[in-house]
């Protein structure tokens, strides 16, 4: 890994996520408790020795940056080792970040700065643990000009992916964006399933530079990857599959692109069975973040019946005080505080949210710092929650914002 640099796109507005993404960016929202969304693939960079890493940031990126600047200023710039920051400085052009590829080559001249041999291509908003350096030996065993990560999925699926076409060498030789006809190629690797784009690309960093400026100069094009560079390239590169393997020591290979606010929650919830799906325990693999400093999470009052401060099958974070309420199933984020004969089940309490006593919530999110008020009922009624302002997403979930 040491003529690696990793780019991380983490500039994307995140309007699904709305109003969570109201006022940071969709990498910053809080994710698990302690957690940011971005967290997890730069604990996948560091854990897989990458430690050349440029983070793009645009929207909204001030709690972004900060987040980085305080959590993450664990490498050794003696080394040369750094996660940087770098907001759009329209060195190129006069627009913002345009596109996926357009975000890239508008700071191609820090990549030329650095010389890498290959060029790593990350999304910050996905949930999942991956060993980046066995894609990079799969790319060069395979001699390969860029390597796409992919991910097997059900045809069913197909239609919120690009789905790759592989031929029995690992090379691929079509690729559709989202297709809708319901007749995506399946799998190479599984041929139950079809193999969808992770948002993961290995570029030898030369061919990379020269297609971003073919990209730049084509007024056609939407300056994106999956839509407009790698469909290009197909014929011109070779251009191969690397199989997604899961890091997370699970039967189900776990991989969750939250961005929207019903793949947000699922993947939260994810988190509070007893056997969970993706494993945060595990210290061969670990997560980091910027863990503030708080005082040990408390439970008080256990007396019988109805007050009793008690969280069951929960993830409780520290600064947390459940004082007389009742929690099942839900996600507590740093600073919570559940007041008394309150009940909140099935839900996800951002950071420093209070919920006024005799409240009940189910299903539920909360976002950072709102205080819900003094026997709130919310998650019950959702046509009453839509007539609140609250949002209430297809699923059912309700989000106060």
């Amino acid at each position: 890994m040491e003529n690696v640099l990793a780019i991380l796109l983490a500039g994307g507005e995140g309007g699904r996520l709305h109003p969570l993404t109201k006022e940071t960016a969709k990498p910053a929202v809080p994710f698990g408790g302690v957690y940011r969304i971005i967290d997890f693939t730069l604990s996948n960079c560091i854990n897989s020795g990458a430690r050349r890493i440029l983070v793009l940031a645009q929207y909204k990126a001030l709690d972004l940056i900060r987040h980085i600047r305080d959590g993450w200023n664990i490498l050794s710039p003696e080394l040369g080792e750094y996660i940087e920051v770098l907001p759009p400085m329209r060195r190129v052009h006069d627009d913002w970040y345009q596109g996926t590829a357009d975000a890239v080559f508008q700071n191609f001249q820090s990549i030329e700065a650095e010389s890498p041999e290959l060029t790593l291509i990350l999304a910050g908003d996905h949930i999942y643990k991956m060993n980046y350096g066995e894609m990079l030996e799969c790319h060069r065993h395979h001699q390969a000009d860029i390597t796409i990560a992919t991910l097997q999925v059900s045809p069913e699926e197909a239609g919120r992916y690009g789905i790759a076409e592989i031929d029995v060498g690992h090379r691929i030789v079509g690729f559709e964006e989202k297709p809708q006809h319901g007749h995506a190629k399946r799998s190479r690797f599984d041929p139950t399933m079809v193999s969808a784009s992770m948002g993961i690309y290995v570029f030898d960093t030369g061919v990379l530079l020269q297609a971003l400026h073919e990209d730049a100069e084509d007024a056609a094009s939407g300056h994106d990857f999956g839509h407009d560079v790698l469909p290009r390239l197909l014929g011109r590169r070779r251009v191969m599959a690397y199989d997604f393997r899961d890091m997370n020591a699970k039967q189900v290979r776990y991989w969750r692109d939250v961005g929207t606010l019903d793949a947000y929650y699922e993947a939260n919830m994810d988190l509070v069975d007893v056997e969970p799906l993706f494993n945060l325990y595990d210290r061969r693999w670990p997560v980091r973040t910027n863990l503030t400093q708080q005082p040990p999470a408390k439970f008080v009052f256990a007396q019988e019946g109805r007050r009793m401060g008690v969280a069951m099958d929960s993830i409780v974070s520290a600064g947390c005080i459940v004082s007389g309420g009742r929690v099942l199933r839900s996600v507590l984020s740093p600073g919570v505080r559940v007041n008394s004969y309150c009940e909140v089940e099935f839900s996800i309490l951002m950071p420093n949210v209070e919920i006024g006593r005799w409240s009940r919530l189910r299903r539920t999110i909360v976002n950072t710092g709102v205080k819900i008020p003094e026997s709130s009922t919310i998650g019950f009624d959702l046509e009453a929650d839509r007539a609140k302002g609250y949002t209430v997403t297809d699923a059912g979930v309700v989000v106060v914002g």
